[in-house]
């Protein structure tokens, strides 16, 4: 049983007015700009993209990110599929 506590993660999404967005449970921010965020989670690899987008705050000790900006959409990527992954990582970094 202390294998099933060690495995359960917790993650909490918090939107207002899509411009500010609370995230918990945030162990890196992979890369940013102004459009897009890929921050990589307890959960997997979240992408959110918007526009003017910035961080307001960032703690990763306490696994806390907080965006500013005109918030368009959150989506996350299969961590098993590690082929979407670098795709998208592909797409960023050309």
């Amino acid at each position: 049983m202390a294998e099933q506590s060690k495995v359960q993660k917790n993650q909490e999404l918090r939107l207002q007015n899509r411009k500010l967005l609370e995230i918990t449970g945030a162990r890196n921010v992979d890369s940013f700009d102004t459009e897009e965020f890929l921050l990589e989670t307890e959960l997997g690899f979240l992408t959110i993209k918007g526009q003017n987008l910035h961080i307001k705050h960032l703690n990763l000790e306490q696994g806390l990110v907080i965006i500013e900006g005109l918030i368009h959409s959150l989506a996350y990527l299969d961590g098993n599929n590690t082929g979407k992954s670098k795709g998208l990582f592909g797409k960023l970094f050309k």
